[in-house]
């Protein structure tokens, strides 16, 4: 197998770097915990949290970032995917989610969010 086909990316869509501030629900707590997205795409996040989730855990979460001359957010259903235990300025954790669902408005906010961090890259 030839080294450039072997790190070719499979994934539909391309994934882009971001530090934004995440609010997420877990599905029968009413405790909000804070995070931060890592990356996104339009099919799923990396997010860092301190708080030690389990695989398969759904969550609500929101995504908390400048659009012009204001915040706004986007809001999306999360299945925590995989996750893996790291160090960062604390012990945490980082988690794939894959969306299950998504409101067309906020689809169209994550959509543009993600155009404009590909276009200032």
């Amino acid at each position: 197998m030839e080294a450039q086909s072997y790190f070719t990316e499979r994934r539909k869509y391309p994934r882009v770097y971001m530090e934004l501030p995440v609010d997420y629900l877990l599905k029968y707590d009413s405790r909000v915990r804070a995070g931060i997205v890592i990356d996104a795409s339009e099919t799923g996040l990396l997010i860092y949290s301190t708080q030690n989730i389990p695989i398969g855990t759904k969550l609500r979460i929101a995504v908390l970032f400048p659009m012009e001359y204001e915040l706004t957010n986007f809001e999306v259903f999360v299945e925590i995917i995989w996750k893996k235990a790291v160090g960062r300025m604390e012990e945490g954790y980082q988690y794939g989610v894959k969306f299950s669902q998504i409101l067309e408005e906020d689809y169209s906010k994550l959509r543009q969010l993600l155009i404009e961090k590909l276009l200032s890259d």
